[in-house]
């Protein structure tokens, strides 16, 4: 199953609107809402009109823009903005000393989430991939079970074979808690590089999620096109709805690494080998 997730929905009014335009012709399946933007309130109503699957797109790298931020949720939420933005490195080193800034965003934000949905979020993925940085990974805050998203898919070669270890690693400590799929691409790469095929036959046998930004001219002119809708002809598209009843069906992962604690060693040693590597 092929799953075509459009980032950012809520940022602004422009992402919202493109995103929603691709909806509209079945063009992509699912989205990813930002909170406490400035389209956030306008955006949620959008997605439950249109019964959009919609998850969160958590953020710790962007000022919020919204009108509903209090003086502390900014004060913590700029903290965690500046240490993340410091260095391309920064995502790879847990900060004991910013971890109750991260608890308190986190919470803010799943809980205006629910107050703008009527739900707390069953899906979390991050803006700039930042769901994934060590003060997230090694905390105990998303829920075991939730349907998170996961590290990009490289076939060999595209990558070193030390970054893509420490993607496995990660994905392989994801896989002990949350539900995720079988791989993550992004559509602008795929495009650029023209391995949508290999795409495509990946989502014939697997569950795929493939990353859009609707407002990135070069993907929604893709998204629209004749080329597109014949591709998803070829494919089983849907959302992640349909992921969670796939999964439960199936057998549970079986984790090559059987120890949590040995699991954050390993990852910790690859991060601090790896560095800027790891950037997605």
């Amino acid at each position: 199953m092929l799953i075509i997730n459009a980032d950012d929905w809520g940022r602004s009014r422009a992402e919202t609107d493109a995103a929603l335009q691709c909806y509209e012709k079945g063009r992509i399946t699912s989205a990813s809402a930002m909170v406490f933007m400035e389209d956030s309130e306008r955006a949620a109503d959008i997605a439950k009109k249109n019964q959009v699957d919609v998850g969160l797109h958590l953020n710790f790298s962007e000022r919020f823009s919204g009108s509903l931020v209090d003086a502390r949720l900014e004060d913590y939420h700029r903290r965690t903005v500046h240490f993340l933005k410091g260095t391309k490195y920064s995502q790879l080193v847990y900060n004991p000393l910013l971890q109750k800034a991260f608890a308190y965003s986190y919470e803010a934000q799943t809980a205006e989430f629910g107050r703008l949905f009527g739900k707390s979020p069953s899906r979390i993925d991050g803006h700039h991939h930042m769901h994934l940085c060590a003060n997230l990974l090694f905390s105990q805050l998303m829920p075991p079970g939730t349907t998170m998203r996961r590290n990009f898919s490289f076939w060999p070669g595209e990558k070193s074979a030390l970054n893509r270890t420490y993607r496995r690693l990660v994905d392989t400590w994801l896989a002990r808690k949350y539900r995720l799929p079988d791989y993550f691409f992004d559509l602008t790469q795929c495009i650029c590089e023209k391995k949508l095929e290999r795409v495509v036959a990946l989502a014939k046998s697997s569950n795929v999620e493939l990353m859009t930004h609707p407002i990135v001219s070069l993907e929604m002119h893709f998204l629209m096109s004749d080329e597109m809708g014949v591709l998803l002809q070829s494919i089983e598209a849907g959302n992640f709805d349909r992921l969670r009843v796939v999964a439960s069906a199936a057998s549970p992962v079986s984790p090559v690494i059987q120890h949590g604690s040995r699991c954050e060693r390993t990852i910790a040693i690859a991060r601090s080998s790896c560095g800027s590597q790891t950037s997605t």
